[in-house]
Formats: C-alpha cells, structure tokens, sequence
C-alpha cells in the first residue's frame, strides 16, 4: 500500500549543470560527429525526459518503443525513436525532429497524439533540444522495430483533429523565466514545466482532455499541478509539496519519509529522477514548495506522523483483524511500516488523499519499489484481488481512518469498480483457503478465540513467564497460522490427541502446543486448563473448521524439500548475507526498532529458537524458507513471499539453523522408539 505519485507524473525534471541556465548555443551542424561533452549532455537531457521510461516497452530494446499507454479514447503505443533509418528517426533532420517535439508534427507530416508531451517539450530551450538530438542520432543503438498503430475509437483516430486541438491549445514558446523570481525558482519552474513535463500528468484535464495549465501564471495557473486521475492511478497535487529535503529525497531514492513510489513511478525515478545533480532536484523541489496548496487534494504534511500505538478496534474490527492478517506484518500494527522496505501508512498521501484510487490500484495489483542507487533491493507487494470487494473495502477504509489519517470510507462499490476496470490477475494457484481472521467476530465464543488468536501472534507480550526468548508462534506460523505452507493451522486439531514420534507416545493438543513453549520458545509450559491454554485450544479449533483426521488439507506443514541435496555452506553464507540479513540481522540478531521492540526475529543467538525447535532440522527450515523466504520478493499471496531455488534454501538453512542457540535439556528423553530424522540437531 506504497505512495504513488504516477506515471509520468514528476516524470524527468531536471536539466545540467552548466553556468547558462536559458542561453541559446551556437548552431551545431547534426550531421557532424558531437563532441563526447555535448553527447553526455544529451544523455542526461533525456534523461529527464524520460525518454527510457516511455520510449521502452517491457523487456523491449532501448528507445524502440511500443509501451502501451491506455487513454479514455483507446490505446497509443510509444514509438521507435531510436536511430534506425527505416523504423525509427534516423532520416530526422533536426528541423523536423524540433517540429515533433515543440508542435507534435512528424516527419512526414501526421500529427502525434498530445500522450506525447510536446506542448511541455515546446519550453526546451534550443541548447538543450540540439544536445537531445545528437545523444538520440550518435549515441543510441539503431534496433529495426516498426512502430505499433494507435487504436484509437472515433472520432479520435482521425488524426486532422488534432490540428484543430494545436490551434487551441498549443503554445510551442520556450519557457522565459520570470524576472521578479529567485534564479533558483525560475530554474525548477523551466524543468517541471518542460523537460519534467510534470503537468501531464499532474494536471487536470479539461473538456477536450487538455491540460487546464501549462504553467502557474495567469488565472489558471491555480489549476497546474493540482492533481488528475491518469491510467487508474491518482497523480496527486504537487503544488506545496512536503519540504525542500524530502521531495529531493524522494527524486533521488524513490522513499522519503512519508511515502515510497509505486507503480509506473518507480520507472521514473529508476530511469530518470534519481540520476539529477542534486542542484537540479533542489530546484524542482524549491519551485514546488513555492506553489500554493491546490483545493482538491490537502497539501502534504511537514511532518511525518510517528508511530503510534496499535489502533482501539484492531482486534475488535473486520477491517482491523484484516489489516492485522494482510497488512501488519510488513506495514507493522501501529501503521509505522519498515523504514528502507515496507512505507508507513500514517501520513501516508496515497492513503490520505481525498481520490482513494492508486491506494485501490496498488491493493488489487500489486507494488514494487523503485530500483536505486540507494535502494538496490526492491520489495514488492501482492496484489489482493483473492479479497472480495467488501474484504478490500473494510481493510481500507480502516487504514484511512487509523493513525492520524482521516479520510473517507472506501466503499465494495468503488473496489468492484475499479476491479473491472483493471481486470487484475491472481498469481497464486494454491488450493489453500486462507481463513479470514475477520470471521473470527462471528464465532459464538468470539471473546475466546480472539484472545487465542492473539496469543499466537503476540505471544511473547502476552505470555512473558512462559516465552523465554524473543518470538511468538507467528514467527513460524506465519499470519498467525493462516499462510499455506507456513506451517498453517488449518485443520491441526483434527489430528490430536495423536501420536508424537519425538514423545514416543499419544499427546494432546496442549501438549503439542506446551512443546512449543519448551522446544522453540525455550520457555516454560501454560498450565492446561488456563484460560489461554483454552484460549489458544479454541483457536486451533476454529481453525478446524469441518477438517476430519483422515483429510489432507492443501498447504498444511511447510512442504517437503529433496533430502538428497548437499548444503554448500559457503554459499548458505552468501545467501543469507545477501537475502537474509536486512530482516534478520548480520549476525542472526533480528531486525529491531530504535525503541528496541523487534519487526523481524531473530534466527540464532539466545533470542532465538532452541536446539529442539523443528526449524532446527535443516531440511524442515529449507522447506519453510524456499516457500515462504524472503517476503516482499515475489507477488505470491499474501507476504509476496519466496523466490529461493532449492539448492540456495538448503544451503542457506544449514548456514542458519546450526549456528549457536540455547540448548534443550530434554533432548535426551527424544525419539525414545527410534526415528530419529537424519538432519536432527542432537
């Protein structure tokens, strides 16, 4: 549930850093070779227009296009411009290559859809459009890629309308920057205006679908940024944006304090924004901050909301227990997030805007963060449309009115709305049926399994005299028993009282829940008639749902992985450095905040499970970590969890699972019939 600013949306906004910011150069003949100097100008100059990010299509060739751009009108597909002479602009003098990017007409004559921002590309100077013209002309790889037709309905493929629409909309003067402004100002105004052709997306649209701004002076200058709908997603207002620092921040990193691009954004800010100087990104930000807060979307908070305690109803709530079963692990109960990995949802523009859209997008699709020289590692969230509407609806509306946000309700309308619209694709085949903890309200023994509930995922907080190190069941039984193949609950109980292989003899269900306690949370057993013995007894049991002894529930357990498979130690090594350990620590420690309390466990050390936990058994952790290790990898529902192949989660469990943790006294009252698995810790 990441912030999304938009496609295109501050989409390439900064020039280069030369001592003339405006000033014209002497002409430079485009059919002679360019200095080096003026070619690395052109680079960056398209890099901040975002000539990869459109001109790209996905996995496609360099500048050739055919990115699909889905309008009210139909479907436009970015085009070739790339070198080649057949299918691309090679045969472009520069005169014709100015007159498509200033007035939207091309070589030959047929008039170019405004999805291309000339009417903001007609603000180059003319320094910059030459040094544009020569990167794409010398320093490009020609690739012979013919340009896909628009389809477009009527009357909107008959392109001689759009003449009309250049007569009435159309200004292709260069930017004149304002003399009563700080150079500073007038510099980001040139760029977000311009190059950064932010308004394309920004702006709202007007009858016939132009920009009601092109700027901010004059009596519409009120509308320039302001916020639009665009491609399913809200580009939100820009105008006052947050401080100077964490626009910047933003640019450059995809994160700030407040928000984490999403969506098409995250391939601004990868192929364009975070390669500005940084004078550049200040002076977009400087000119940003100068607006004046639009009416229709509040202007972004100066502070960010720290985090708070849990919200009253997350227990007692359907959208609470769903925030708690799909949200909380990575956007944490308080709303907080994970700084560097997961947004904060308080304060978070995406979440509090007035236009809940991108916040709809991002549920049902899904998330990625942009890739960055500062955020190498991108994290991904899985789209939820296995959620009914009314599911998503209460999940939302409840993180909208959570934590110092105070937005309006989402409603199943608006999801089933925007559902048809993006026709969003499940990943996940499983046959598991995740049960819903939001049910848990209708249960006639509610109170009951809810505490157990609870007990299962805040055991340590709750049960202090019994849990002798830092987890809680749900550091293995993920979501709180309710993830396929994280060692779910589903259906547990049916098999208890039932024979214990390690005991040697037929336990109950509180005992198998009382050897937890003692193999894996190195703790101290729960007296079995307590009322959170019972408690957690009656949660197993609501999970049981019409599960008989003999059934073989889908996803029960963590999976099997092939035995025959040799560790590589050395590479475990790697692996954990590299997957591992930014949530659970470079030396097994966990992952925790400045307060001290932990968002990751730890995996070994005395805070850590013991010697008798199964995931202590080498082929049991890699069966749970090839499924379900690392989260916020892959769009697998619900975590985005998996992604390692089964020879890297063998290596890396044996690299975690026999480093130093407590011991278990026990140990030696075990596998009394024989058995013994072959990977057992003692």
């Amino acid at each position: 549930m990441a912030s999304v600013l938009s496609r295109l949306a501050l989409c390439a906004t900064t020039l280069l850093l030369i001592p003339a910011l405006y000033a014209s150069e002497p002409d430079t003949a485009a059919a002679e070779p360019a200095n080096q100097t003026l070619l690395e100008r052109g680079r960056y100059v398209a890099q901040l227009g975002d000539c990869i990010a459109c001109h790209t299509a996905p996995q496609g060739a360099l500048m050739a296009g055919g990115l699909q751009l889905k309008t009210p009108m139909g479907t436009i597909y970015s085009s070739n411009i790339t070198p080649d002479p057949e299918t691309g602009i090679g045969r472009y003098s520069f005169e014709q290559f100015d007159s498509a990017m200033r007035e939207g007409v091309s070589a030959d004559g047929t008039q170019l859809y405004p999805a291309m921002p000339y009417p903001s590309y007609a603000k180059m100077s003319e320094t910059d459009m030459r040094a544009l013209y020569a990167y794409l002309m010398q320093d490009v790889a020609p690739i012979s890629q013919p340009n896909q037709a628009a389809d477009m309905s009527w009357p909107f493929n008959m392109r001689w309308g759009l003449a009309l629409w250049n007569w009435a909309f159309l200004d292709n003067q260069p930017f004149e920057p304002d003399p009563n402004r700080d150079p500073l100002i007038n510099r980001g105004a040139y760029l977000v205006q311009g190059l950064g052709h932010c308004g394309a997306c920004h702006t709202p649209r007007g009858i016939a679908f132009q920009e009601k701004a092109m700027s901010d002076a004059g009596s519409s200058g009120k509308h320039f940024l302001a916020g639009e709908t665009v491609e399913h997603w809200r580009a939100l207002s820009l105008r006052n944006l947050w401080t100077v620092p964490d626009t910047v921040e933003l640019l450059k990193t995809g994160q700030n304090r407040f928000a984490t691009v999403s969506g098409n954004m995250a391939d601004v800010i990868h192929h364009s924004t975070q390669h500005f100087s940084d004078a550049d990104l200040t002076a977009i930000a400087s000119y940003l901050k100068s607006l004046p807060p639009s009416d229709d979307d509040l202007p972004m908070p100066a502070v960010a909301l720290t985090p708070a305690a849990p919200a009253a109803d997350l227990f007692s709530s359907r959208g609470g227990l769903g925030y708690t079963q799909f949200c909380s692990d990575c956007h944490r109960p308080d709303g907080g997030g994970v700084p560097g990995m997961f947004p904060p949802l308080a304060g978070n523009p995406s979440i509090a805007s007035s236009d809940p859209t991108s916040l709809l997008h991002i549920t049902l699709t899904g998330w990625e963060t942009a890739q960055t020289a500062t955020h190498l590692r991108v994290y991904t969230m899985p789209g939820f449309a296995r959620l009914s509407d009314q599911e998503i609806a209460e999940i939302l509306s409840f993180v909208r009115s959570r934590w110092g946000n105070d937005s309006a309700a989402v409603t199943a309308q608006q999801v089933r709305r925007l559902r048809g619209q993006l026709n969003p694709q499940t990943t996940d085949s499983s046959a598991f049926e995740t049960p819903r903890l939001a049910d848990l309200l209708a249960a006639t023994n509610a109170d009951q399994v809810i505490r157990g509930m609870r007990l299962h995922l805040q055991t340590k907080a709750l049960l202090p005299d019994n849990v002798g190190n830092a987890l809680n069941c749900t550091s293995c039984h993920l979501n709180a028993g309710t993830v396929a193949d994280g060692s779910p609950f589903v259906g547990v109980s049916a098999f208890f009282p039932g024979y214990a292989p390690r005991a040697g003899k037929v336990i109950t269900l509180e005992e198998r829940i009382n050897g937890c306690f003692r193999r894996s949370m190195n703790g101290t057993p729960l007296a079995p008639q307590s009322a959170d013995m019972q408690a957690m007894v009656a949660y197993f049991e609501w999970m049981k749902n019409n599960t008989q002894p003999g059934d073989k529930v889908a996803g029960r357990g963590v999976g099997k992985i092939d035995p025959a498979i040799k560790p590589d130690l050395a590479n475990g090594e790697q692996v954990y450095a590299k997957q591992c350990a930014v949530c659970h620590g470079a030396n097994g420690e966990g992952l925790a905040r400045a307060d001290g309390s932990l968002v990751f466990p730890p995996l070994w050390g005395e805070q850590s499970f013991n010697i008798g936990a199964g995931m202590a058994r080498t082929y049991t952790a890699a069966a749970f970590v090839k499924r379900n290790m690392p989260i916020g990898f892959h769009e697998r529902f619900p975590l985005g969890q998996g992604g390692l192949s089964d020879q890297e989660a063998v290596d890396v469990a044996a690299w975690f699972s026999q480093q130093p943790r407590p011991d278990f006294p026990d140990k030696v009252k075990d596998w009394p019939n024989g058995g013994k698995p072959v990977d057992a810790r003692y």
